[in-house]
């Protein structure tokens, strides 16, 4: 591609029940952030139909506020980028329906994003971090990713349920609010002390690490069992639980990551996705990486962790500029992360 022209895309996110509209430039500049949730009732889940008509119904305008923030029209767009996978089927078809239409109105490239790598590559831009160790972490995926021979490599992964999944399950046992989501307010309670000033009461709950994977449906059903019956009888408060769960989740999560540093020999971590913006889990996780000699770990806090359109439009726009062609238009529920070709990193560094 020229350089002398900025080169500019429209990113559009819709995997789960955040519908998002982000503009961004090559360099990295964002220009525009927009992100709307769908939120139900608490003690209850997003099913597929319901998320889908949400974002039927605020698409249009979010794209058009989203260039009006911008201060750009769609004759600036260099290239429409959409999330192709993973995600809800429904959610992602709506989004992808509408970013076709528009990149065929517009007689603009259309590029398919893999959802994972979004993340990861807004997270490199935004903390400016060259070639970490990644621990992806959200609603849907659990993942220690590193770059090599030109593919994000997944060293380690849930073996079940994901880590956000299993927070958001577990705060609909004890009726929390969705809003703004259930792994947030997992985090207030387990911040809280008792009445008398004194720090929450650790439960310990099972622990599954399993080579450099980890498990987490065992600790939810446990929680249903037990955890449950604790609280009924006033052994335990709900704020004990939460606190209890955090602990012993991210300490796996801190487990695994540790690990592939080693196999790597990198001292770098990246947090990415909408459970790394979690304080206590960047505590944890920089505690661990600054007892490693000159390491550093890269976080990002809600505007970029949480799904966004940017991260979308970023990560196509790498694609958009490394190969300058259009894609066909297809998703997938399934799209793993170590699946995309990484055509725009030539060498660990980049």
């Amino acid at each position: 591609m020229s350089d002398n022209k900025r080169i500019i895309a429209l990113g559009f996110e819709g995997s789960a029940n955040k519908l998002a509209i982000g503009v961004v430039t090559l360099d990295g500049e964002i220009l525009s952030n927009l992100r709307h949730t769908y939120i139900t009732p608490p003690g209850t889940g997003f099913l597929p139909r319901e998320t889908a008509i949400h974002h039927k119904e605020h698409i249009l305008s979010m794209v058009e506020n989203a260039l009006k923030e911008a201060n750009i029209t769609k004759d600036d767009v260099d290239c429409l980028c959409y999330t192709k996978g993973p995600g809800m089927g429904a959610c992602l078809h709506v989004v992808a329906v509408v970013a076709r239409t528009l990149a065929q109105l517009w007689k603009k490239p259309l590029i398919p994003v893999n959802h994972c790598i979004g993340h990861i590559e807004m997270g490199r831009v935004v903390c400016k971090a060259d070639n970490p160790i990644v621990l992806y972490v959200s609603g849907g995926n659990t993942q220690v990713i590193a770059y090599s021979m030109g593919k994000y490599r997944i060293f380690g992964e849930t073996i079940d349920i994901a880590v956000g999944n299993c927070l958001d399950r577990f705060a609909r046992l004890i009726n929390l609010s969705n809003d703004p989501s259930p792994g947030y307010n997992i985090e207030q309670l387990a911040r809280k002390k008792n009445e008398d000033g004194s720090d929450l009461k650790y439960i310990e709950l099972p622990y599954v690490v399993k080579g450099m994977d980890v498990s987490f449906s065992g600790i939810l059903s446990w929680l249903e069992k037990f955890g449950l019956e604790m609280l009924k009888k006033g052994e335990c408060t709900a704020e004990d639980l939460c606190f209890s769960l955090q602990e012993t989740i991210f300490a796996m999560l801190v487990e695994i990551t540790e690990r592939a540093m080693a196999h790597c020999n990198s001292n770098d971590v990246l947090i990415v996705g909408g459970v790394g913006c979690n304080e206590r889990l960047q505590q944890m996780m920089q505690q661990m990486v600054s007892e490693r000699t000159g390491g550093i770990l890269h976080a990002m806090d809600d505007r970029y962790c949480i799904d966004n359109g940017c991260m979308i439009a970023y990560a196509g726009i790498l694609h958009f500029n490394a190969i300058a062609k259009e894609h066909e238009c297809s998703v997938t529920q399934r799209y793993r992360t170590d699946e995309v070709d990484v055509i725009w990193r030539t060498n660990p560094q980049q």
